[in-house]
């Protein structure tokens, strides 16, 4: 039987598709998937990978912000280096075990360990906003905001218009949204907040042509930074769902934070950065941006380091981090994500720290917003529970969390869940604190969390039907697609 035309392009895009994956990908997991998927589904598959897949690190839509980032931290340098050296030198014992993950993330400017800062744990939506809504109305000279998620709705309503009266006021306002995950702002507010002096882009600005790979690749940061001094970040999102009010159909559990002092220097840093990169523009630092800490303030001097990557980085920063942590951790990790999906580093340094008789705690959803990811989660469950780490599902509602707590000493807080699409394809932005005080504060908050969640048995786990453990191990196999 002769072979037709069809049948050897057929074979080409095949091959042809299946070799750009494996020259392109050094994550074997993720190029195991997509080679799987263009082998099951051709087309299908070679499409996808074509729009989705692609390695975006060496594509020219970030050359512009490469050049941005590395022109910025050059300017800025001896805004956000103020006292990294004496930090290491006076205050090492501060730095406990982490001492390593403090080094690591100082070899990058815009992460150096920042002293004089005051952070203060705000847990759900219903006492974050406030705390927003009185610190923008306090704004005298700027309001810098980036986030993912901005939906309509009452809270957004609120910060509009407090941003509108301050834009009048000759506040500089500057806002950032990401382009697939704020869509209202995008449809509906965008003009208005132009016309009333707000200036406001998207990132990664969606267009139809491009429109799948850039969704692949988004900004999940969620920073608000005022007057150079005062910021928030976290997990929470500028949406009524994640207030709680006896009207709420879900309960909605997440941790942010208010970071004043120095630490805002490098939340500033991470804006400026991605500014000049949406807005074309070229900013310069300054002292409006980067003012002098009052020196009654000194007084807070809780030591603070912020860590930021994405597909622009030239390593993941973040699960770098995480993994460290994790490694220098001796006798307790307490995590909390939404989402479950570890990289084979990371899992590893999971499962040698609970060999090395460290007690690890995992707080999850039991339902999360995406089944499909819930079921890829909890394929990695079985694996982890047989090293003796404990699981946890919560139960009350949603928690949308993104919390790791090492031996009392070091807490992070931040955007990244811990999955491999938060680690490769968004830009995030997590909060490292090194201060027993706020340990303690999410330690208290992860155990207060555990009464309305239950601890997963090895053996009623291992009941569960063949069909769904058939299931979560197929989604398995696409879990470095997630």
């Amino acid at each position: 039987m002769s072979i037709t035309v069809l049948e050897i392009l057929y074979i080409l895009i095949i091959v042809g598709v299946s070799l750009h994956i494996v020259y392109n990908y050094k994550d074997t997991g993720k190029a195991y998937a997509y080679i799987l998927l263009v082998m099951f589904l051709p087309i299908i598959g070679a499409i996808t990978y074509l729009l989705l897949g692609l390695n975006k690190r060496k594509h020219k839509m970030y050359n512009k912000k490469l050049i941005a980032d590395r022109h910025m931290e050059r300017r800025v340098e001896n805004f956000v280096r103020i006292s990294n050296t004496a930090v290491f030198e006076k205050r090492e014992e501060e730095l406990g075990n982490q001492i390593k993950l403090a080094r690591f993330l100082s070899k990058d400017n815009y992460t150096p360990l920042t002293p004089y800062n005051k952070v203060e744990v705000l847990n759900n939506g219903e006492n974050t906003f406030p705390e927003i809504l009185k610190s923008l109305r306090n704004a005298k000279n700027h309001i810098h905001i980036e986030y993912y998620i901005i939906e309509d709705g009452k809270i957004f309503h609120e910060i509009m218009q407090i941003l509108l009266e301050k834009a009048q006021q000759g506040v500089q306002v500057r806002m950032i949204f990401d382009d697939f995950g704020s869509k209202d702002i995008r449809k509906a507010y965008k003009k208005e907040l132009q016309k009333g002096g707000v200036e406001i882009y998207p990132f990664l600005k969606l267009y139809f042509v491009a429109l799948a790979n850039r969704i692949n690749f988004r900004n999940h940061r969620k920073i608000i930074i005022i007057d150079g001094f005062t910021a928030f970040t976290g997990g929470i999102n500028i949406s009524d769902r994640y207030v709680n009010t006896s009207e709420s159909k879900l309960y909605w559990r997440d941790t942010h934070l208010k970071v004043e002092g120095y630490a805002a220097y490098s939340m500033q840093n991470v804006f400026l950065a991605d500014w000049n990169f949406c807005s074309s523009q070229h900013i310069e630092p300054n002292t409006d941006f980067f003012p002098e800490i009052p020196s009654e303030f000194k007084k807070e001097d809780t030591i603070v380091q912020i860590a930021s990557s994405g597909p622009d980085s030239n390593y993941p920063t973040i699960m770098f981090a995480m993994i460290s942590a994790i490694a220098a951790a001796k006798s307790e990790i307490l995590i909390t994500t939404p989402y479950f999906i570890p990289s084979n580093s990371l899992l590893d340094a999971l499962r040698i720290s609970a060999l090395s008789g460290v007690n690890i705690k995992i707080l999850v959803p039991y339902k999360s917003d995406s089944t499909i990811v819930n079921m890829a989660s909890e394929s990695f469950f079985d694996e982890i529970l047989d090293y003796g780490i404990e699981v946890y599902q919560y139960q009350k509602g949603f928690v949308h969390s993104k919390v790791m707590v090492c031996d009392r000493e070091l807490a992070v807080v931040g955007t990244a869940n811990m999955d491999i699409r938060s680690f490769d394809l968004n830009f995030e932005i997590n909060t490292q604190v090194y201060d027993r005080d706020v340990a303690g504060k999410l330690v208290s908050d992860f155990l207060n969390d555990l009464k309305d969640a239950k601890q997963i048995n090895m053996e009623e786990w291992e009941q569960r039907s063949v069909y769904r453990k058939i299931l979560e191990k197929i989604l398995r196999l696409a879990s470095s697609l997630m």
